[in-house]
C-alpha cells in the first residue's frame, strides 16, 4: 500500500524544483506545473480522482500560500475560527459549529514554519527560546501560536478571524441576539451616556455587541478607542482616536500596555472612552476614567454571569492596587451603570440574556436592578423593575423619558 505522505513529499520536492526553474509563475501556471508533477509520477495511478485532486490542492497550498493548507480557511468568509491542535488535528468554527478540517500538516516542522510565517508578517519572533506569540494579521484577525517544546500534542495555532462585515443593531435583531425591546433600551442608554460593561464567555459575541452599541454614540462626541488588538470599526464616528497595545520585542522593550493607553487617553479631551476588553490590572484605570466624568464609556470582559463578572472585576482591580474590598466595590458601582450579559448557546447562536443596572453599593453588597432577563423561550423580557438612576435620561431630554415610560423602565 502506498504511503501518501511519502508520495506527497516526493511530488512536493519535484514541484518546488520545477517552480523554482520557472520565471515567476502566477498561480495558474503554478497549478499547471503541480498537476504535471502529480500525474507524471507512476504512483498516481493508484489514486482515485478525489485523492488526486486533494493531493494537487495540498501541494499548491504548501508551495504558494504562506498559511499553507490553512489558506482556504483564512479565505473563507464563513469560517470564524481556526484551531490547530498539533499537525494532525485541525478544527474550524463555521456558522457557529465546530468541525474537523479534511487536511492536516505532514509534520510538526511544517506547522511551525506556518507559525513563523505568521509571526514574521507582523514582525514578531517565535522560537524555542521564545515559544509563544500573540499577533494580529493584516486583516485584523487575532493569532496565538505555541511551539511544540511547551505544547504536549505538538505546535498549536489559533486564528480568530476578523469579520469585514459591520453589523448593525438590526442585524442582531434579525439573528436573534437581541430583541427589539432590548435594542430600543440599549440604544437609548448608550445615547444618554450610561457607562456600559458587556460580559460574556469566550466567543460569545462581546466585541460584536460592543461595536454595535457604539453605533448609537452621538456623532458630535469625541471618542477614544483602546484595544489589545484592533477589532472595533465604528465607521459613523468622525472625531475618533483609535489606539492599540503593543507587545515587547525580542529584547523585552517597546511594550505599550492598556493601562498606559487609558491614562494617556485622559489627556486627549475624550467625551467617551471605549476599552475593547479588560483582562487584568488595567481595569483600575478604566474605572478611574469612568469615574472622572467620561459618561457613556464602555468596555467588555470575560464573565459567566453578571455577578461572576463583578467578582472578576474585583479580582482584576486588586491586581493593580491593594485596597479595601469595600473601596474597590464602591469604585465598580460608581463607575459602571449597566452590565449587559451575552451568552453563546449550543446551537452556535449568541443571545443577550440579561441587562442589569448597578444601582449602588451599600452594606457590603451590590445593589443590582435587573431590567431585562431571559424568559422561558430564551428571549429578553422586561422584569417590571424601573431604572433607578434615571438622571442621565432626564438630562438628555424629555423625549427619551417619554419613550422609556411607555416601556415601564422609567417612572
Amino acid at each position: 500500500m502506498m504511503n501518501k505522505a511519502i508520495f506527497i513529499n516526493d511530488i512536493l520536492a519535484s514541484a518546488r524544483k520545477s517552480l523554482s526553474a520557472a520565471e515567476n509563475p502566477d498561480d495558474k501556471q503554478a497549478m499547471e506545473i503541480i498537476v504535471r508533477a502529480v500525474f507524471d509520477d507512476p504512483r498516481c495511478s493508484v489514486l482515485d480522482d478525489e485523492e488526486a485532486e486533494e493531493c494537487i490542492n495540498k501541494i499548491f497550498f504548501k508551495t504558494r500560500c504562506r498559511l499553507g493548507i490553512l489558506q482556504p480557511l483564512a479565505d473563507d468568509e464563513n469560517v470564524t475560527e481556526i484551531m490547530v491542535n498539533g499537525p494532525e488535528n485541525i478544527f474550524v468554527e463555521k456558522g457557529g459549529k465546530i468541525e474537523k478540517y479534511r487536511f492536516c500538516f505532514d509534520s510538526a516542522e511544517e506547522l511551525e514554519e506556518v507559525i513563523r510565517n505568521v509571526a514574521g508578517d507582523v514582525h514578531r519572533e517565535i522560537s524555542e527560546m521564545n515559544p509563544i506569540v500573540d499577533a494580529r494579521l493584516a486583516d485584523g484577525s487575532r493569532v496565538n501560536g505555541v511551539y511544540k517544546n511547551v505544547a504536549v500534542n505538538g505546535p498549536i495555532l489559533t486564528i480568530r478571524k476578523f469579520s469585514e462585515r459591520y453589523m448593525k443593531m438590526a442585524d442582531l435583531i434579525n439573528n436573534g441576539t437581541v430583541t427589539e425591546d432590548a435594542a430600543f433600551l440599549l440604544e437609548i442608554l448608550v445615547e444618554c451616556g450610561y457607562n456600559i460593561f458587556v460580559s460574556g464567555g469566550t466567543s460569545s459575541g462581546k466585541t460584536t455587541l460592543l461595536n454595535t452599541l457604539a453605533d448609537s454614540v452621538p456623532r458630535q462626541e469625541r471618542v477614544i478607542v483602546i484595544e489589545d488588538s484592533a477589532e472595533l470599526k465604528l465607521p459613523g464616528i468622525e472625531n475618533i482616536v483609535h489606539m492599540e497595545c503593543r507587545s515587547s520585542n525580542a529584547s523585552g522593550k517597546g511594550q505599550v500596555s492598556m493601562s498606559q493607553l487609558i491614562r494617556s487617553s485622559l489627556r486627549m479631551r475624550p467625551d467617551r472612552i471605549i476599552v475593547g476588553e479588560v483582562r487584568g490590572a488595567e481595569v483600575a484605570d478604566m474605572l478611574q476614567a469612568m469615574n472622572t466624568g467620561h459618561s457613556g464609556s464602555m468596555s467588555t470582559g470575560h464573565g459567566n454571569s453578571v455577578t461572576g463578572m463583578l467578582r472578576r472585576l474585583e479580582s482584576m482591580y486588586l491586581m493593580a492596587q491593594s485596597l479595601d474590598i469595600d473601596a474597590v466595590r464602591a469604585q465598580i458601582a460608581e463607575g459602571i451603570d449597566i452590565i449587559v450579559h451575552i451568552e453563546k448557546f449550543g446551537d452556535g447562536r449568541r443571545r443577550i440574556v440579561e441587562i442589569t443596572e448597578i444601582a449602588g453599593y451599600e452594606n457590603g453588597r451590590f445593589e443590582l436592578n435587573p431590567l431585562m432577563t431571559a424568559g422561558g423561550n430564551g428571549s429578553l423580557v422586561y422584569t417590571g423593575n424601573k431604572l433607578i438612576n434615571s438622571r442621565k435620561i432626564i438630562l438628555k431630554g424629555e423625549k427619551y423619558g417619554e419613550k422609556l415610560r411607555k416601556s415601564g423602565i422609567v417612572g
